[in-house]
């Protein structure tokens, strides 16, 4: 499954054209209310669907799916070969390729407040004892986001990392601040030696 731009061309039963003069016209066949984070509302959204080949790999069967989400949005263009068949596979395609932001935000904070940017090491088994430590500490801050430890989360942004302000009440950046506020909770109160290496036995 990859995003498709709508110049590029594609072939139906028409022959070959741009993805855009394919669908152009054609009503879409579901439509589902769907939430915008950015603009914090329900946005009705609708979605089309049909086979399609590419020019140069003729004999191998693709669908278009096209998610339009609304007057004076940008439709999205993508190519599968994933069979479609029913509205319901065409909405499971574009939700599954909605998630990718959620992995390119993982990735970006893993780069930026754990270090992963360049982390100079050779060899591999050193590299794998870095990727899992960092694993650890990432599912450590993803555990504390769980609505029973929502009091504990509260306690340590308010008394170790506050932010006032609008954008900071509006932002969706939990986890780089749960990492402030621990970073400055055991500053201020550092673990216990005998806590950190007791011993397991």
């Amino acid at each position: 499954m990859v995003r498709w731009t709508k110049a590029f061309h594609l072939v139906d039963t028409q022959g070959e054209r741009n993805a855009w003069k394919i669908t152009r016209g054609k009503r879409s066949l579901d439509y589902r209310l769907i939430w915008d984070v950015r603009r914090r509302c329900q946005r009705k959204t609708g979605v089309y669907f049909c086979p399609v080949s590419h020019p140069a790999w003729p004999t191998v069967p693709l669908w278009l799916v096209v998610s339009r989400p609304g007057k004076g949005r940008t439709p999205l263009y993508l190519l599968t070969n994933e069979p479609i068949i029913t509205p319901d596979d065409a909405w499971r395609v574009i939700f599954i390729y909605m998630r990718r932001w959620q992995v390119e935000m993982m990735f970006r904070f893993a780069k930026t407040e754990l270090a992963m940017q360049s982390p100079r090491l050779w060899f591999w088994h050193t590299r794998l004892k870095l990727l899992l430590m960092v694993s650890l500490v990432y599912a450590f801050l993803l555990s504390l986001l769980v609505d029973p430890l929502a009091h504990l989360r509260q306690w340590l942004l308010r008394h170790f990392c506050h932010r006032t302000g609008k954008r900071y009440r509006e932002a969706s950046i939990p986890l780089y601040r749960l990492r402030t506020a621990l970073s400055f909770l055991w500053l201020h109160h550092p673990p216990s030696p005998r806590f950190l290496f007791q011993d397991s036995g």
